[in-house]
């Protein structure tokens, strides 16, 4: 599992998005931003086939059984 984003990270990343929040804002922030952080890293985990998906889906040129 990867470390967790510190508040002062969180911090960081909301000046340089122009967000103006208190400590106590990120304070209230911070679980869930490393709820999500940890479920993507987890998600990304999953995927073992680098190919992009299909872009287009054409019913028609299924083959039909």
């Amino acid at each position: 599992m990867a470390k967790d984003i510190t508040l002062a990270e969180l911090q960081t990343m909301a000046d340089r998005s122009g967000l103006q929040l208190t400590d106590e804002d990120l304070e209230k922030l911070l679980p869930g931003v490393n709820r999500s952080y940890n479920q993507i890293l987890e998600l990304r985990g999953l995927i073992t086939d680098r190919t992009e998906p299909a872009a287009v889906f054409v019913a028609s040129r299924t083959e039909k059984r």
